[in-house]
């Protein structure tokens, strides 16, 4: 249940409900006020036994496009994934330590690669300079790769924990330590953050919001087709209770059970997490408690070292009177009962086997279906890799990010941003006075590729070679002192939310910016040496995805200049709506697993972003030619190319319990959906494979989304 976030506003290409799981939050955001959105949800680092080997890059046929990996005995218009991608899905087998697999985990382990020769390459070495980042990299893969030290502390580093637990013997004395966990092995009701001001964007300000469940959302503890994980989460509370020692694990356990039961009931559900109107509520502590009675609000903050702020952004503060209410309600001995369990979840990776193990079987093979774990080999790389994001990220970009490539983004992207320009100019259903303000947005836009400007400072960070635990709460203490540094500062508009080493990008509202780690400029999306078209099909999507964010369901809501304001005409507001009903319609009546169907309202701006997307680049791919007609290329077209570049993109499998668990806690569709949905909304989809009305994925030309 860990409160860091990013601290940064965006929203991200992807992201796997697993990556957020324990944050008691709904949704796929990379910073606490929800205003960062990542392309994907990024499954935790996993490394597969048996994924890609090595530090190059894969490579995509002769120019770009993995011709054999098509199942030409599909129509397009049948199933436009299965054409594009069904052969490479046949031979393709999901590693036993992977819920998914496909276009993006191979970069992942490509990128994972990397970092394994750069960081054992490092704790290979003895004249590394005592104190400098290449050290503490180094020191923080010996703590972690140190199996036997660990085993042999097994419970002994949560002994000061769990006896500070037991002597929060009043309610008001476990607010404070609630208080305490920011940056460290804990748990708490509130997710607190530091993050941008989405209405005054030149500054930070503190986010509060709901928390206080274990399992990925409400919906595992309300919805009756998750009752069995609810039966095998209350026996892992049990077990983990058992390995502390705690009196009568087996009542706790029900008790916790019961009490996150009545916390999922309070909490507002993934849909209205998404509404950025509802989410933004100024609130000063005093009256914070006063509407919110039952919890010592200022005893909590100050023990988070916000006593002295005068103003929170609470998210879901209808939500936050009822659960200081169950709070209030709740007998000491559960929420130390409760305290204890969280804490001992959150430290389980970093102590002895029994812990790790018991851990990685609930949340990893119970909830998603993985059937083995990682190594400790490449847990550890992740641990020593994540220790230091940026400091591991400068290293990655000397080694494997080439110059030209960021050269050929900035062309990418100028592309792309003429050819959104175009499309709001000749938009029929948008008015001129919405237009001028879509505009100026566009025109305001930043760029961020590769890295950032400026490192990050790892000075005030302590790294030991012996000490895995200690590591890990004083990493996650300088990430929340980071935070609070901020808070008196302007905002730095060259930190990024992500280091260079993610495969993934993001939009960011607050700061109106697009931003593309060096990772994801990798085939598929990105091949210097590859056909334009299927650049353009890849990278420019995505591209064209980030830009869109801007201007989905909830981007739309903020201005040119970050601020959360409404700058559209009623009129224009109103068709927007429409427009967005039609393509939530499409999306949920697609069934990706038997009885479970896409929400089209929670999956609603990534949708949009990825139809927008999808329409930009094809157009900016055919501005491109210059008014040459596209080469035909093993009897594919320019057209047909970019289609197949984006639908190679999503190549993936999903084992099904993963799949259920992104159908539910995901704001991002599934690849298949991802894959053919956009371009089904595209008339030059149509027109491109000869797509006719008797196919299974036709959709009329008057039921087609027509946004963007």
């Amino acid at each position: 249940m860990k409160k860091l976030f990013a601290g940064v506003a965006a929203a991200a290409l992807l992201a796997p409900a697993a990556a957020l799981a324990h944050d008691g939050h709904d949704h796929a955001c990379i910073d606490e006020a929800c205003t960062v959105f990542e392309l994907f949800q990024t499954p935790a680092a996993q490394g597969g036994a048996s994924g890609w080997q090595g530090t190059d890059a894969p490579r995509y046929g002769t120019w770009g496009f993995d011709l054999a990996g098509r199942d030409t005995s599909v129509d397009p218009g049948d199933s436009f994934f299965r054409y594009a991608n069904g052969a490479a899905l046949d031979q393709l087998t999901i590693p036993s330590d992977r819920t998914s697999y496909g276009s993006f985990a191979l970069l992942r382990e490509l990128s994972d690669n990397r970092m394994k020769k750069l960081v054992t390459g490092l704790a290979a070495r003895t004249d590394l300079a005592a104190g400098s980042d290449e050290q503490k990299i180094a020191d923080a893969d010996r703590a972690f790769i140190d199996q036997a030290r660990v085993d042999q502390l097994d419970a002994q580093p949560l002994a000061p924990y769990l006896a500070a637990i037991r002597a929060a013997d009043n309610h008001e004395k476990i607010a404070a330590y609630m208080g305490q966990t920011q940056g460290r092995a804990g748990g708490s009701f509130f997710g607190t953050g530091v993050t941008i001001d989405q209405k005054n964007p030149t500054r930070y300000a503190v986010t509060t919001g709901q928390s206080g469940l274990g399992m990925p959302n409400r919906d595992y503890y309300l919805d009756a087709r998750f009752a069995d994980k609810k039966q095998k989460y209350q026996a892992y509370i049990e077990q983990m209770l058992t390995n502390i020692g705690w009196t009568d694990p087996a009542a706790s356990a029900a008790a916790i059970v019961a009490l996150e039961d009545r916390i999922a009931e309070a909490h507002w559900t993934p849909i209205e997490n998404r509404n950025r109107d509802k989410t933004y509520n100024p609130y000063s502590i005093q009256t914070l408690a006063a509407e919110a009675p039952g919890f010592d609000w200022a005893g909590y903050f100050n023990a988070a070292g916000l006593g002295a702020v005068d103003r929170v952004i609470v998210r879901q503060n209808t939500a936050m009177p009822k659960m200081a209410a169950i709070f209030a309600e709740t007998p000491v001995a559960t929420l130390q009962a409760w305290q204890a369990f969280h804490t001992t979840d959150d430290a389980a990776p970093m102590l002895s086997q029994r812990f790790s193990d018991a851990q990685w079987a609930f949340h990893s093979r119970d909830l998603a279906g993985q059937p083995e774990q990682r190594s400790r080999e490449k847990r550890a790389i992740s641990f020593a890799e994540g220790a230091l994001g940026e400091a591991a990220g400068r290293l990655y970009v000397a080694e494997y990010f080439p110059a030209e490539s960021k050269a050929k983004m900035e062309e990418l992207v100028a592309n792309l941003r003429t050819a959104l320009s175009h499309r709001i100019d000749n938009l029929t259903w948008m008015g001129t006075e919405t237009k001028a303000a879509a505009q100026e947005k566009l025109r305001k836009f930043t760029v961020k590729i590769g890295y950032p400007n400026k490192w990050r400072d790892y000075t005030a960070l302590e790294i030991k070679a012996d000490d895995l635990f200690g590591n890990s709460q004083r990493m996650g203490q300088f990430q929340w002192n980071y935070r609070l540094s901020r808070l008196d500062q302007p905002v730095d508009k060259d930190e990024w939310g992500m280091t260079p080493q993610t495969v993934n990008a993001y939009y960011n509202s607050a700061n109106n910016e697009i931003v593309f780690p060096a990772a994801i400029l990798q085939p598929p999306f990105f091949d210097p040496n590859a056909d334009p078209a299927v650049n353009y099909g890849g990278i420019g999507a995505v591209i064209g995805h980030e830009i869109t964010h801007g201007f989905d369901d909830q981007g739309r809501k903020t201005d040119a200049n970050g601020v959360l304001r409404d700058w559209w005409t009623p009129e224009d507001a109103a068709r927007f709506e429409e427009r967005a009903k039609t393509l939530g319609a499409i999306y949920a009546a697609e069934e990706p697993v038997p009885g479970t169907h896409i929400n089209g309202d929670l999956t609603m701006g990534e949708n949009i972003a990825d139809l927008g997307g999808l329409l930009m680049a094809l157009d900016a791919y055919k501005r491109s030619l210059n008014g040459q007609p596209a080469p035909v290329i093993d009897g594919l077209t320019g057209e047909q190319r970019v289609f197949l570049g984006w639908a190679q993109v999503w190549r993936e499998k999903s084992r099904e319990e993963a799949l259920k668990e992104q159908l539910t806690t995901d704001p991002h569709s599934p690849g298949m959906a991802r894959a053919a949905t956009p371009p089904r909304n595209i008339d030059a989809w149509y027109a491109a494979f000869g797509v006719t009305p008797d196919q299974a994925e036709y959709i009329a030309p008057e039921k087609r989304a027509r946004i963007w």
